[in-house]
């Protein structure tokens, strides 16, 4: 099977600002990229986090989503893991008490301690032991190199019924069962461990929860598969399968993908990072320092602006020594209604900025 492990996880958070200052400050993460939301009327940011390297498996990305209230329940991301060192959890239950964040301190999932908190929107992490994830993180003037945050160890999924979810995971992602630990059913895929793993929670009582995006819940899984030749034989394979709802390839800008409902209601994607990656469009050193748009949306980038919240890169996050932050440049050619990757494989696109209105909270 192609998925080799995690590519990323994209959340609904409330405020920009809010969760720019809570996942660098407090989780301590990089932000390496501030772009918009490439669906939809309304302008929204879909901002870019990760460790130091900003590896494919360390990718959390957020759309501030003031406008729409979520609502939380089974179907969904229940938890975003990260994996941390060996002998970290004291400081990171002192740092969470430090920044006032709620949090059900040390508990213990399949031999491995954990800690499970929440963001200003509501939204759930947790920051697992994990003596194995040699990864970079990502450091700032509170938290150190022997503490930071790898990347993610893997999502904790919600589920009221387990049995089609599971055969998902091991006919149509290749993923095998490696444990069971009370509710919890734990899922790896090559080596296993970090951004190798998913847990499966079964929570019968459990309401579902709801499929749009909407502040404080959980968007999509994404699993890393490499090429657009494995993007297209995956879209095959679940057809083959039955699930027939698979979306086109869709392009991503730094990322070409896939996507399809699973069957215990958690939206899955599968992700073929571009060459370039996320330096494609500015400096590896100055990742995150400004924002970009899509080629495609260059020519309203004015417009767009004003419907956005500003934000703040707070200091710390910034990469040190980076010299001054130079603009996007805009593309040769705008409104390409779809790109033709290698081995032909065509990757659909938005072709025009249609935006109405910004992140404003309904009545």
């Amino acid at each position: 099977m192609p998925i080799t492990g995690i590519h990323h996880i994209t959340l609904c958070a409330s405020g920009a600002q809010e969760d720019v200052d809570f996942i660098t400050k407090v989780l301590g993460q990089r932000l390496i990229k501030q772009t918009v939301l490439f669906d939809g009327r309304y302008a929204h940011y879909h901002l870019y986090y990760a460790n130091a390297n900003a590896e494919i498996g360390s990718v959390l990305t957020t759309f501030p989503y003031r406008r729409v209230p979520g609502r939380v329940g089974s179907g969904q991301i229940a938890a975003t893991t990260f994996s941390a060192p060996k002998g970290s959890p004291s400081f990171w239950v002192d740092h969470l008490n430090r920044h006032h964040v709620e949090h059900g301190g040390i508990q213990e999932r399949f031999g491995q301690k954990y800690i499970r908190f929440r963001h200003p929107s509501g939204l759930l992490f947790e920051i697992i032991e994990d003596a194995n994830d040699t990864r970079t993180g990502w450091t700032t003037d509170e938290i150190s190199s022997d503490v930071a945050l790898r990347g993610f160890h893997g999502p904790v999924l919600s589920v009221q019924h387990t049995t089609e979810q599971e055969r998902f995971f091991v006919d149509a992602l290749g993923f095998r069962k490696t444990g069971t630990d009370g509710p919890y059913h734990r899922f790896e895929v090559h080596t296993g461990g970090a951004a190798k793993t998913l847990v499966l929670h079964h929570e019968p009582d459990r309401a579902p929860g709801g499929w749009g995006f909407g502040a404080g819940t959980a968007h999509h899984l994404a699993l890393d598969i490499g090429t657009d030749e494995r993007l297209a034989e995956q879209k095959n394979l679940y057809e083959e399968l039955g699930y027939t709802d698979c979306s086109e390839i869709k392009d991503r800008n730094y990322f070409h993908s896939i996507y399809v409902r699973s069957p215990g209601g958690i939206l899955t994607e599968c992700a073929a990072s571009v060459p370039e990656g996320f330096a494609k469009d500015e400096p590896i050193d100055q990742l995150g320092m400004e924002l970009l748009l899509p080629p495609w949306f260059e020519e309203r980038r004015a417009e767009i602006v004003a419907m956005l919240e500003p934000i703040t890169v707070p200091e710390a996050n910034r990469p040190a020594g980076a010299s001054a932050v130079r603009s996007a440049q805009p593309a040769s050619k705008v409104g390409e209604a779809a790109i033709v990757g290698p081995g032909g494989v065509t990757a659909s696109r938005r072709t025009s900025a249609e935006f109405i209105g910004g992140d404003v909270p309904t009545k």
